[in-house]
C-alpha cells in the first residue's frame, strides 16, 4: 500500500486501512456509522478536528484514542466511546498496541489560531512499511520541514493553515513520493485550491486529489 488504502474526507478527516488495521484521523462530518476504527488520531481540540459525535461513529469498544497531552481533559468527552485514551507530546516517537507513530508539532508561525504553546500535533505513522505524515492545522514550520515520508497529506486551504502554495512548496521541501491535500473545500479553501497545489509541486512528487465529494 502506498496510497490505494488512503481516503480523504471532509477537512482533515482521514480513513487509512493497512496491516496495523484502520486508522482514523479527525473524524468530522461523517454520514453513516461504520464503527471500525482501531485507532482514532486526533490532532488538536477544534471543533472540526475533536468530534465526539463523530468518534462515536467511527469507534469500536476495543478502539484506541489518541490525542495531544494538553488536551487530556477534553478528551474525556469522548472516554465512554473507546476502550482507552493514549496522550501524546510533540516531538515523540512511540508504539501504540502495533502502531508505530510520530508526533510533529503543528502551529502557526504568524497567525494566532494554532499557538505553538498549544501543544497540537501531526502524525507521522508507519502503515504497511510506508511513512505517512498527517500535518494536521500547521504552516510550513521548521518541524515540518525536516520530515521524511513517503506519503505526505497536507493542508492547503488558508486562513488557518498553509494555502496551496505555501503546501507544495513544504511538499517540494521533504519530497514525499505521493502528496494529497486536505483542508479545503469546505468551511475553508476553494475545491480549485487542489488544481493550484497540484500545479505547484514539483516531479517527481506525485499529487493525488482523493478528497470526497460526499461525506462517508
Amino acid at each position: 500500500m502506498v496510497t490505494g488504502n488512503i481516503e480523504v474526507f471532509t477537512q482533515n478527516s482521514i480513513r487509512i486501512r493497512g496491516r496495523e488495521g484502520i486508522i482514523y484521523v479527525d473524524p468530522f462530518q461523517m454520514r453513516e456509522k461504520p464503527r471500525d476504527a482501531d485507532y482514532i488520531l486526533i490532532t488538536h481540540d477544534h471543533y472540526d478536528h475533536f468530534s465526539p459525535e463523530d468518534i462515536e461513529k467511527a469507534a469500536k469498544a476495543e478502539t484506541i484514542l489518541v490525542v495531544p497531552e494538553k488536551m487530556e481533559g477534553k478528551a474525556q468527552e469522548a472516554a465512554k466511546l473507546v476502550g482507552r485514551i493514549v496522550t501524546v507530546k510533540p516531538g515523540i516517537c512511540q508504539d501504540v498496541d502495533g502502531l508505530e507513530l510520530e508526533t510533529i508539532p503543528a502551529y502557526n508561525s504568524l497567525k494566532p489560531f494554532h499557538p505553538k504553546s498549544a501543544g497540537w500535533v501531526g502524525y507521522i505513522i508507519r502503515v504497511d512499511g510506508k511513512r505517512i505524515y498527517i500535518a494536521g492545522d500547521t504552516d510550513a514550520t521548521k518541524e515540518a520541514k525536516a520530515v521524511r515520508c513517503d506519503v505526505a497529506l497536507v493542508p492547503i486551504g488558508g486562513t488557518y493553515t498553509m494555502n496551496a502554495k505555501k503546501a507544495a512548496e513544504l511538499v517540494n521541501t521533504i519530497k514525499p513520493s505521493a502528496a494529497i491535500p486536505t483542508h479545503y473545500g469546505s468551511i475553508v479553501g476553494k475545491k480549485e485550491d487542489a488544481d493550484e497545489f497540484a500545479a505547484n509541486v514539483k516531479p517527481p512528487v506525485r499529487v493525488e486529489v482523493k478528497m470526497r465529494k460526499f461525506r462517508l
